[in-house]
């Protein structure tokens, strides 16, 4: 099984540690290919660069050339992964909504851990999308921007610990969410600090995408996510100015 495991930044060491946790939990004979998208914003923190990111992943999936069984999208938050559904005909699994689904099985509430506090409003509006925010408690900001998370790992533990302590504390949430793929390989780390389960969202999102594999399950395509209608696209790709 190939699983393709696409960041929504350009930092390659980001997508480098996304790969590690991914592969780590992986099953044996899983193999994981991580890719960084060709364009695109060093960070995603913000709608506009959410929206250049989904393009970036779709184009960074349609220009990988070798067979894939499934496909991850590493990013808290973002959009695309519709546009993925449409494309494709193999599982797409993004780490939102698989963190969140996981979630779920585990306490009666979850909160998320992200990033900076402008993020929150797009967390909120992806787990409304998906369906998945009756049972979110809470979706909480550590202040620390994407890039300062691997800068300083000691610092960003301890800003998500206590973010996800007052989670626990304040918000009555039982089960805590890493809300950013570069928060990938934290999760011990806050257990250890919270006492709650704590889900990393890239590993649920590999665990997730094999079951489906195996399960021989995709996709629908008679409606929503039926692939998009043969058309001339103008200007596209479009040319740098």
């Amino acid at each position: 099984m190939r699983i393709l495991v696409v960041n929504v930044n350009t930092t390659p060491s980001i997508t480098e540690a996304i790969g590690r946790q991914a592969a780590a939990v992986a099953a044996p004979g899983t193999e994981i290919i991580p890719l960084t998208p060709s364009f695109g914003a060093e960070s995603v923190e913000g709608n506009y660069e959410s929206y250049l990111a989904a393009i970036a992943v779709m184009e960074a999936v349609r220009g990988y050339r070798e067979p894939f069984d499934a496909v991850i999208q590493a990013g808290y938050g973002e959009h695309g992964r519709e546009g993925l559904q449409e494309l494709l005909d193999v599982p797409v699994v993004d780490i939102t909504e698989a963190a969140a689904s996981t979630a779920q099985f585990l306490g009666r509430r979850y909160s998320v851990v992200t990033t900076l506090d402008r993020t929150v409003p797009l967390i909120e509006e992806r787990l409304a999308v998906a369906g998945l925010s009756a049972r979110c408690a809470s979706v909480r900001a550590s202040g620390l921007p994407v890039l300062a998370l691997e800068q300083d790992e000691r610092a960003a533990v301890a800003a998500v610990s206590e973010q996800a302590a007052r989670a626990v504390a304040e918000d009555r949430a039982e089960v805590i969410c890493l809300g950013c793929g570069g928060m990938a390989g934290l999760a011990e780390q806050v257990v250890e600090r919270t006492g709650v389960p704590v889900v990393d969202g890239v590993s649920a999102a590999v665990t997730m995408a094999e079951s489906l594999v195996r399960l021989g399950l995709s996709t629908s395509k008679v409606r929503t996510y039926a692939p998009p209608r043969p058309k001339r696209l103008v200007n596209w790709p479009p040319v740098a100015s």
